[in-house]
């Protein structure tokens, strides 16, 4: 079961990344730096250098900033392309103690997908609702991925096995809202 519940949080803190790198980061390095509800693999205690926090927390207010605005939230997935996906790696392969035993590579790999599957919805879904709200839904939207991403990370620490309700949940308000619009309306 032990298994099971790091393996849960380790997708939980990894696939966040993929809405925001730098929230997932940086409410894992705090916590492991100021709480016992999160131990780091080794070589990754880094994330609790206050440098790296302090590099951190910058990042967050410009990536926060930049998705915010129309236009600039696109170009600001294409840089992210590469840096979320990594930073789901590093979520992943710190957090994961069931895979102390496995190659380290794979559990980067993991971080990778999960990561970067959750960014290429998001890059992808972003053009339409700009498109569709001429704009205007750009904010909303990025500020609730940035909830999204931190009540996930939360869960996925503090409540591993609510992750699954949380996934389900996500998907079944994706599902309508996709299904909402696909629907032709009648008139």
């Amino acid at each position: 079961m032990a298994e099971l519940l790091n393996l849960l949080t380790a997708f939980g803190v990894s696939a966040p990344a993929g809405l925001n790198a730098y929230l997932p980061l940086l409410i894992v390095g705090l916590l492991a730096r100021f709480t016992p509800l999160v131990r780091l693999n080794e070589p990754f205690t880094w994330l609790t250098n206050e440098w790296v926090l302090a590099t951190l927390t910058v990042l967050l207010l410009i990536e926060m900033l930049a998705d915010k605005v129309p236009g600039i939230d696109h170009l600001n997935d294409l840089v992210q392309t590469a840096v979320r996906p990594t930073a789901g790696a590093i979520l992943f392969a710190a957090s994961s103690a069931a895979f102390q035993e496995v190659h380290p590579a794979f559990a980067l790999l993991l971080g990778v997908l999960a990561a970067g599957s959750v960014h290429v919805v998001k890059a992808s879904a972003r053009p339409a609702v700009t498109g569709l709200t001429f704009g205007l839904g750009t904010p909303f939207l990025s500020l609730a991925e940035d909830v999204v991403a931190a009540l996930m990370t939360l869960t996925a620490i503090l409540a591993p096995v609510l992750m699954v309700v949380f996934v389900l949940v996500l998907a079944a308000v994706a599902f309508s809202v996709f299904h909402r619009r696909r629907r032709p309306a009648l008139s």
